[in-house]
């Protein structure tokens, strides 16, 4: 098993704090459980992960070690759910790029229809976002079929882009009128 992503100390279903006497003492139980000997309740898989984890946990050493590994997955996945905060901001910026990307597109695609296409380092200048920004919003776009890459990397506005952009724009003036009306 890969020690990054399991978590020892809940396998063997004991606290981070726990003693040597405690670990030794859980193990046992676990091992016994799960053992593929065991008729009821044997499962090998399981018990190897129980042996494996046990082996890391009572070796003082070892446990110093995944400890330190231990300690950052966990501030590793504080920091992600602490920036769940900022989530709701991160989605607007988002759409707001996907459209101006789009835009960028349509436009280029109206003006000059026989050279339709953008490359990377002209969206970057266009949206005044890197490269490494724009990674998902391109994903994303790609993926929807909103836009296209030829051979040379270079983007293009497919018709499924040019619809959703116009229908976006259409649903954005309705509920301006709408606001409007509602305001007098």
């Amino acid at each position: 098993m890969d020690q990054e992503r399991l978590d020892y100390y809940d396998v063997l279903q004991v606290s981070i704090n726990a003693e040597p006497e405690t670990i030794n003492r859980v193990f046992r139980l676990l091992a016994r459980r799960f053992h593929p000997d065991n008729q009821e309740t044997g499962d090998e898989s399981r018990f190897r992960t129980i042996l494996e984890a046990y082996s890391v946990l009572s070796d003082p050493e070892r446990r110093a070690q995944y400890d330190v590994n231990h300690d950052e997955q966990k501030k590793d996945r504080w920091r992600l759910v602490e920036s769940g905060d900022q989530i709701e901001n991160d989605f607007e910026i988002e759409q707001m790029t996907r459209l101006t990307v789009l835009e960028a597109l349509y436009t280029k695609r109206r003006l000059t229809p026989h050279e339709a296409e953008i490359s990377l380092l002209d969206l970057e200048k266009i949206v005044g976002r890197p490269r490494e920004h724009l990674e998902f919003t391109l994903w994303y776009l790609n993926q929807k079929q909103f836009s296209k890459r030829n051979d040379h990397g270079q983007l293009s506005l497919t018709v499924e882009g040019a619809e959703y952009l116009e229908q976006t724009y259409r649903s954005k003036q309705q509920r301006k009128r709408l606001k409007a009306v509602n305001d007098e």
